[in-house]
């Protein structure tokens, strides 16, 4: 990188701590902090909840099964994403709005207490955010890797960098501030991307490559397959039922910007968006990494600095700047809509539990302890990040596929088959069985089966079998020992439910108490 690149990155760093300047006139409490008030066009909210589902880990974990397997790394990741959300655009995403419009709370798992009982609620909020920290820490992790191949500044050094300037524009700005920005990321990824995309055809076209020839060149030989290596069927339909629960509302961070529209329709059309944006827009970040084995030979193993080394290679400076934006935008993005959903879960579901004085907290103090969360969430991910690739966690892409999406299932099947009429029945006994036992499925198959198994349990199972353990009880224990009570059933009814109708009107149940008989209050909405 020269001065002129560096120009376009201390820039962009400083467009976005303007637009978390400019978002603070418009949070005066924690539900404009943490769901924008519900003010949030459609539009926007599917464009941030689009972009807030990227990180560099695309431009690192992903490159390295790009440049080794191929078109696979669209087969088995971005299609299932934009198929899930599809999917979960009718199924979740007008009943996750109806969290805020018809439940007034300010938290995806908020509605938990009530659902379920406060221990299901707080089991669950727990393990969401340590699972948060590991893999927000490797996304910090994945960008500090990208910039150090372009500047050569530390691994820490890149950490501190990049998650010191999030936490100051999500902190002051919130929700607004990350979807605004995530706006402005959307336009220079474009940019970035399209440049990129050109820079590769190219340089094919001078040696000699046709677009379409490109496939017929030894180096890609079986590149065009879509399944390849570990990533089998098993691990397609696995990682489609993971992403169906993640990318709708499991991850806690795409579900606020559902519960940010105005109402589920709008939710509903925000979450179609987004799909479609999923299903186009990463061909063409893909292409230039399936081409790459034909213009770089990547230093590492897993092939994960092949797209860095090719930017490098490609760009000229001004446009490589660019293209190190979009890294720092894809990274940003997801991490500070991250540290908002996080801070949320504490501040409403977590702290009220722990403390009495928190249970009393006004608008002023809420609004207080929210930013604080959201710096201290960041600290954690960031010192996370620095254990990266040390041998507990491995590599980047490991930390991400296996972790993230082992560990998905069985924190958000409790979560999000509880917003369904169908799983009525299933109530806390069924929640947290199927969250504990699939959390020790997850370390049974990863680490002592896994150490007694010749060559070690398939990738596919270590993120399947997890998720299967947590469906097959969620749903066998919910029709064994039924627990649908009234209360439970009127607030099924309100998440399912529009308009006046009785349905609609069920009474819901006073807040559970946060201990000590205490009620926790609710100063959302009201």
């Amino acid at each position: 990188m020269n001065s002129l690149d560096w120009a376009v990155l201390i820039g962009y760093f400083g467009v976005m701590v303007a637009i978390g300047v400019w978002s603070h006139k418009r949070v005066d409490d924690v539900s404009d902090f943490f769901t924008a008030g519900g003010k949030m066009p459609w539009w926007l909210s599917g464009i941030s909840h689009h972009m807030s589902g990227y990180s560099a880990v695309m431009f690192t974990g992903y490159a390295g099964i790009a440049y080794t397997y191929g078109v696979t790394s669209f087969v088995t990741w971005s299609f299932p994403i934009a198929l899930g959300i599809a999917i979960g655009s009718k199924l979740f995403a007008p009943r996750v709005n109806r969290l805020r419009s018809r439940l007034h709370v300010a938290s995806p798992l908020e509605y938990l207490k009530n659902r379920y009982n406060l221990p299901t609620q707080q089991a669950l909020a727990w393990s969401g955010m340590l699972l948060k920290i590991v893999d927000v820490g490797a996304k910090w992790a994945a960008i500090a890797t990208l910039l150090s191949v372009f500047t050569g500044v530390s691994l820490n050094q890149g950490i501190l960098i990049t998650g010191g300037i999030t936490a100051v524009y999500c902190t002051i700005g919130g929700l607004w501030a990350d979807a605004l920005t995530e706006l402005g990321q959307f336009v220079i990824q474009l940019l970035a991307g399209l440049s990129m995309f050109v820079a590769v055809v190219l340089k094919l076209g001078d040696k000699g490559i046709g677009f379409f020839d490109a496939w017929d060149e030894p180096a890609l030989h079986g590149h065009g397959d879509g399944l390849a290596g570990p990533y089998g069927t098993v691990f397609l339909l696995a990682f489609l039922f993971i992403k169906l629960f993640e990318y709708n509302g499991g991850m806690l961070n795409q579900a606020q910007r559902y519960m940010a529209t105005a109402g589920p329709r709008e939710a509903e059309r925000s979450a179609r968006l987004s799909a479609a944006l999923w299903l186009v827009w990463p061909v063409v970040l893909f292409f230039p990494m399936w081409m790459s084995p034909l213009l770089v030979h990547a230093q590492k193993p897993d092939g994960s600095d092949s797209y860095g080394l090719m930017t490098e290679q490609l760009l000229p400076h001004g446009l490589l700047g660019l293209v190190v934006v979009g890294f720092f935008s894809h990274t940003m993005a997801m991490c500070s809509s991250d540290a908002n959903a996080i801070a949320a879960v504490f501040t409403r579901d977590v702290a009220p539990v722990l403390s009495e004085r928190a249970r009393s907290w006004n608008a002023r103090s809420g609004l207080i302890a929210a930013r604080v969360t959201t710096v201290v969430f960041l600290a954690l991910s960031m010192s996370v990040a620095t254990q990266v690739n040390s041998p507990t966690f491995k590599d980047i892409i490991t930390v991400v596929i296996k972790w993230v999406a082992g560990l998905m299932g069985p924190i958000a099947i409790p979560m999000m088959l509880g917003l369904l009429r169908p799983f009525r029945r299933s109530g806390p006994t069924a929640a947290l069985t199927s969250w504990a036992m699939g959390l020790l499925a997850f370390w049974l198959v990863n680490y002592p089966i896994n150490w007694n198994v010749d060559g070690g349990v398939p990738l596919q199972y270590q993120v399947s079998v997890p998720l299967a353990v947590s469906l097959v009880l969620y749903v066998l224990i919910g029709f064994l020992r039924p627990e649908d009570t009234p209360e439970r059933l009127a607030v099924i009814e309100r998440i399912n439910s529009d308009g006046d109708g009785a349905a609609a009107t069920a009474a819901v149940p006073a807040p559970a108490t946060g201990g000590a008989g205490t009620t926790v209050k609710d100063d959302v909405g009201r």
